[in-house]
């Protein structure tokens, strides 16, 4: 919980900092953005992963309400630096209690105007960043949920696991493997009381979208929802907040679709 009473933290009894302890990764922009501020509107502090935008992390950080957020790096196709990164990011915040595994790429590769080799390397490069990136961000933090007597972690998927993505099918199908990968998650970690939780967003108004969206083909993209509309970033950012809240701890492996019922499943 994050709206506590002075005194009331038993973290603050243990002389570590009131508020959680929160790693979001891909947070310089967009969607990981409004997610870190999220987080630090409510009293957390916040460690902003960035890949190689510096300059816009330190400016994310140097924007959040409140004190003790701080920018960390790494590539997360690199095992190693993803768990120096969450060495870094629990020694500067104390501990940490959520993790949201934001960070993702999508390349476009339509399999009949791709070369092979273009094809491996897409593959490639996208599993390993949007799949085993947060596999191993998700590994590497448990200890430090465990000693903080629980906590979540959320993923951010997409809309394309469940509709397709026909000009990007490396993006689609690392999306669904994290879905699966959240799930059993979810039930690997419940008796360590921590939950795990999916958010599934369609087209989001971010600067990644902003050339679609801006494109000829926006408003197409806009009637697919009947809100004719896309996301806001913060509204993605509020079903990240919710999941890893104590109050939605029992909606663990939970799959929240935010595309304004653009695509409706069973």
């Amino acid at each position: 919980m994050t709206d506590q009473v002075a005194g009331s933290d038993p973290a603050a009894d243990h002389g570590r900092p009131a508020g959680r302890a929160v790693l979001v990764t891909g947070a310089s922009r967009g969607i990981g953005r409004a997610v870190a501020t999220t987080f630090a509107a409510a009293g957390d502090r916040v460690a902003v992963h960035y890949g190689r935008s510096r300059d816009l992390a330190e400016e994310v950080v140097a924007a959040l309400p409140g004190d003790g957020h701080v920018a960390v790096q790494a590539e997360l196709a690199d095992p190693d630096a993803v768990r120096d990164m969450v060495e870094t990011a629990a020694s500067a915040l104390d501990g940490l209690s959520v993790l949201v595994n934001n960070a993702g790429v999508f390349l476009p590769h339509p399999p009949m105007d791709t070369s092979y080799a273009d094809w491996q390397a897409t593959w490639t490069r996208t599993l390993s960043v949007n799949l085993t990136g947060a596999a191993n961000a998700t590994f590497c933090v448990l200890p430090h949920l465990i000693a903080a007597g629980g906590g979540a972690v959320v993923n951010v998927s997409s809309r394309g696991a469940f509709r397709g993505e026909p000009t990007c099918p490396a993006y689609g199908a690392s999306k669904a493997a994290l879905n699966a990968f959240g799930q059993s998650m979810a039930l690997a970690l419940a008796p360590h009381g921590i939950s795990v939780g999916t958010v599934a967003p369609g087209f989001v108004q971010t600067e990644m979208a902003r050339e679609v969206l801006d494109g000829p083909g926006g408003d197409a993209v806009r009637a697919q929802s009947p809100f004719a509309r896309v996301a806001r970033p913060e509204e993605v950012a509020a079903a990240v907040f919710w999941l890893a809240s104590d109050p939605a701890r029992f909606a663990s492996g939970t799959i929240i679709d935010v595309n304004g019922a653009s695509y409706l499943r069973s």
